[in-house]
């Protein structure tokens, strides 16, 4: 399925939940965001996103979390699996945009491209529950009973690559934060929400 109109599907879907993406997944989802000061960037950090939206789903328990993570980036980290599951956060759901490459470096395939299945790996880390979607009309019907089912949940959307995307969305008026602005910026959001 097309990696925009997978995230795009999410967006639609998306109410109050704090979304970590990394690499790809973060240049693609600032063009689909309507809740960007809920957004966390986890860029030039490859495989650890998980571990992030990890600490945010047990610190942030009331809160939905939704980790954006990349094929390529989920092999630099698999260990982020058993201890997702470990620590069972029903809080979190653990997106993995499967494309078959590291895109970001140049496109050159992962590991196990196509073969591998992240969604079985994840199950048998013992996340409470694994779902994986390859066309975008499944993804819209299963979307909502992924999403329903307690956490820690684990859905492998698979996508073709991103490709090239047009200039920063929001033009100068939406200027990148960096991560460390991104996370005092939510963490005045969430005092004032609580």
């Amino acid at each position: 399925m097309p990696y925009r109109a997978a995230l795009a599907a999410l967006e639609r879907r998306r109410r109050e939940e704090i979304v970590v993406t990394t690499m790809t997944s973060s240049r693609v989802w600032a063009h689909v965001t309507q809740r960007p000061e809920l957004d966390l960037s986890f860029g030039g950090c490859m495989g650890k996103a998980s571990s992030l939206g990890l600490g945010l789903a047990l610190g942030q328990p009331d809160r939905r979390v939704w980790v954006l993570d990349g094929d390529g980036s989920l092999l630099m980290n698999l260990g982020t699996l058993v201890t997702i599951a470990q620590h069972a956060p029903a809080n979190l759901t653990h997106f993995l945009l499967e494309n078959g490459v590291y895109e970001v470096t140049g496109g050159q395939p992962v590991p196990g491209a196509g073969t591998v299945d992240f969604a079985a790996m994840a199950r048998a880390a013992g996340y409470r529950a694994a779902f994986r979607f390859d066309a975008l009309d499944a993804l819209e019907a299963g979307l909502e009973r992924a999403l329903a089912a307690p956490g820690p949940t684990f859905v492998t959307l698979v996508v073709g690559p991103a490709g090239a995307l047009p200039a920063s969305p929001g033009g100068p008026t939406r200027p990148a934060r960096s991560t460390r602005q991104a996370l005092a910026e939510l963490r005045a959001l969430l005092a004032t929400s609580a």
